[in-house]
């Protein structure tokens, strides 16, 4: 295994990094205090819109996508360390025009859209003219399994009619928001996988409702977290993605290098948290010396460097197995490192959060907030359960096929 980078990604790695000091992290603060003080929680801050500015100018822009024709053109190995830079800042993806769903969304269209479908909405997703957002979750049912799916996505004549509920519907509350890429069932009666698809909905469609906003251990979110309602939602037959019956195989392949971005990112927010850690543990006094003299913290230390550096080769893996041998070939490794990334990343929170005491559950830091989002994404793109399940029966799988006994060379 290589996981040398290329010139190029070597280059936009230090330039990153850059740009993260000179622009990004001092950006926070402002960014904060701009948005506490707009009548709307979720419109988009104007430091934020000054710093897309910046980055675009500078070349740091859509480099999440491996697409040559529509993106930077980077290997997946290229891009891990540029999306663990920018997931140091909970605003740094957006800067960089590389966050969720917008990513996932732009994926699906760039593969899968027609030419008709890139033109009007991926072109302008691409250039931040737009944002998007992706409707799965349901609340009457465990969506986490496709086959539960309630939504209907109904052909009538020249149209499909869209019924039903989604939630957890994230960036629906963003003003700048004109997409909905929709997963419902289309075919009941087709085999389990062939039941499902995916539509593109324009934001203003009549009968689009979203009735309420929803926070994620009481955090509002710049982007929204919808309960959305759709009643008799009529899209023109051209919105489908992909084909009638497609959407669990597209869902599947929007997963792959989403779930990467999502990994290398929660070791952008550990290794912030393990600085905040080192930080707080030189400057705090306690017992009659610093809390970096305490067994303990040391031991918090060591042991979140150690799985910070674990979880981070396990992710460079996958993506060097998804560029040489194909995303179906890594799939083992990418629901491990859906499963180890927040793991890793919460528990070292939960220790730089404990080594900050009373400041560490305040909004003084950052660390509340990451505590709260490494513990919500565990559950956010299919929850820990069902990777495990995923490795497990591949394991056994394996298993099987050789026969080989305990002990055996």
């Amino acid at each position: 295994m290589d996981f040398g980078l290329s010139p190029r990604a070597s280059e936009l790695q230090d330039r990153m990094r850059s740009f993260m000091e000179q622009h990004v992290h001092p950006a926070e603060a402002v960014y904060d205090r701009q948005l506490a003080a707009a009548a709307d929680p979720h419109a988009l801050p104007p430091v934020m819109t000054e710093l897309k500015e910046k980055a675009r100018a500078e070349g740091l822009w859509n480099l999440f996508l491996a697409h040559g024709d529509w993106g930077a053109g980077l290997t997946n190995l290229d891009y891990a360390p540029l999306a663990e830079l920018a997931g140091r800042s909970l605003i740094g993806p957006e800067v960089f025009n590389c966050s969720a769903p917008d990513t996932g969304n732009m994926e699906l269209l760039a593969l899968y859209g027609t030419p008709e479908q890139q033109d009007r909405w991926l072109r302008p997703l691409l250039s931040a003219e737009i944002r998007s957002c992706f409707a799965m979750t349901e609340p009457e049912v465990a969506s986490s399994d496709a086959r539960n799916i309630r939504t209907r996505v109904t052909r009538d004549g020249d149209s499909y009619v869209v019924n039903g509920r989604k939630w957890y519907t994230s960036g629906i509350m963003d003003p700048d928001c004109r997409l909905i890429i929709l997963m419902g069932r289309s075919d009941p009666d087709a085999p389990a996988y062939r039941q499902q698809s995916m539509v593109l909905i324009p934001r203003d469609t009549p009968g689009v409702t979203v009735l309420r906003d929803l926070p994620m251990f009481g955090y509002t979110d710049r982007l929204g977290h919808g309960d959305v309602l759709f009643e008799d939602v009529r899209v023109p037959a051209e919105n489908i993605l992909g084909g009638e019956g497609e959407g669990f195989a597209l869902a599947q392949g929007r997963l792959g290098p989403g779930r990467m971005h999502y990994a290398m990112r929660a070791v952008g927010f550990a290794e912030r948290a393990l600085h905040l850690m080192c930080e707080r543990a030189t400057a705090r006094v306690a017992f009659g010396g610093p809390l970096a003299d305490q067994g303990v913290v040391r031991e918090w230390i060591a042991r979140s460097r150690i799985e910070i550096e674990q979880l981070r080769l396990l992710v460079l893996k996958s993506a060097w197995l998804m560029d040489t041998a194909g995303n179906a070939a890594a799939r083992t490794e990418v629901a491990a490192i859906k499963v180890a990334a927040l793991e890793v990343a919460h528990r070292v929170v939960d220790r730089a959060v404990q080594t900050h005491g009373a400041a560490g559950v305040s909004d003084d830091t950052v660390l509340a907030r990451l505590y709260s989002i490494t513990r919500a994404l565990r559950i956010a793109d299919g929850p820990d359960e069902v990777h495990l399940r995923t490795i497990a029966r591949r394991e056994l799988a394996r298993h099987r096929a050789t026969g080989t006994k305990a002990g055996a060379a």
